[in-house]
């Protein structure tokens, strides 16, 4: 019964930690986790463009990373992290754009999750992680300060 309720104890605190971030600390979080998408990103790209070799353990490891940051991102644009240091876009917080983002976290996630499963090869990384990308691109397009 102890164990339990250390357990619980952890679990709330844990909870309460996130649901308390907030402003500048959620956009200094979000930040971070899509440069390491970004990061994970480039070896894929020079694969796809032929300017590095295959590597089947690479994009394993970008495909992961794609899954972690889809589960964690959505929790990282409360309203109070409209302004600051943050190329996210206001419209994001309007009307139903951050359920849109949370859909479009959760497709992002479960496309790594099915390429994950489908690149075998290199004729299956080439068909299937240019759809996965697309997802960056798309939710960019829309909701992502294009740079100066």
């Amino acid at each position: 019964m102890r164990k339990l309720s250390v357990f619980v104890a952890i679990f709330v605190l844990g909870a309460s930690a996130a649901l308390a971030m907030s402003g500048a600390d959620a956009i200094k979080a979000r930040r971070e986790l899509m440069k390491g998408d970004g990061a994970a990103t480039k070896p894929v790209v020079a694969m796809l463009q032929g300017k590095a070799p295959f590597d089947l353990a690479t994009v394993q490891k970008t495909l992961k990373t794609y899954q972690d940051a889809a589960s964690k991102e959505p929790a990282f644009f409360p309203p109070d992290s409209k302004t600051g240091d943050t190329n996210a876009l206001p419209v994001i917080w309007d009307d139903d754009n951050l359920a849109d983002l949370d859909a479009r976290f959760k497709k992002f996630g479960a496309d790594a999750t099915a390429a994950l499963a489908a690149i075998k090869d290199e004729a299956s990384f080439k068909a299937t992680m240019p759809g996965v990308l697309q997802n960056c691109n798309d939710c960019h397009e829309k909701y992502h300060a294009k740079r100066q």
